[in-house]
């Protein structure tokens, strides 16, 4: 009848020893706990569109800067189109709008 493995040494490992050598090979075997970054905290309704009309401000006036160094040439391309509707966009009317605060605090 088989007995399991053979001793390595010249007697049987202990139960500690066995325990060691096995917590040994199995942090060996584990990569290293992925560190998760903190969530930023939540902003409010009103933050967040005073900050989506930022980006929408600066995006707008990025494509004007392009428009005008825009060659002749390509004045009249589906680039220039898009270009123009961008700059066209009233987005002085949509910063006047402010969301509703919600739960009766409006």
């Amino acid at each position: 009848m088989p007995g399991g493995r053979k001793p390595e040494g010249e007697l049987a490992l202990t139960n500690a020893e066995r325990q060691a050598r096995y917590r040994v090979r199995h942090l060996a075997e584990h990569l290293p706990a992925i560190e998760r970054q903190p969530r930023p905290p939540r902003q409010s309704r009103g933050k967040r569109w005073d900050n989506a009309l930022a980006v929408m401000m600066t995006v707008q006036a990025e494509c004007a800067a392009w428009f005008e160094v825009l060659p002749e040439s390509l004045r009249d391309s589906a680039t220039a189109e898009a270009l123009r509707e961008i700059i066209d966009l009233d987005l002085e009317s949509i910063a006047a709008v402010r969301p509703p605060r919600g739960y009766g605090r409006d």
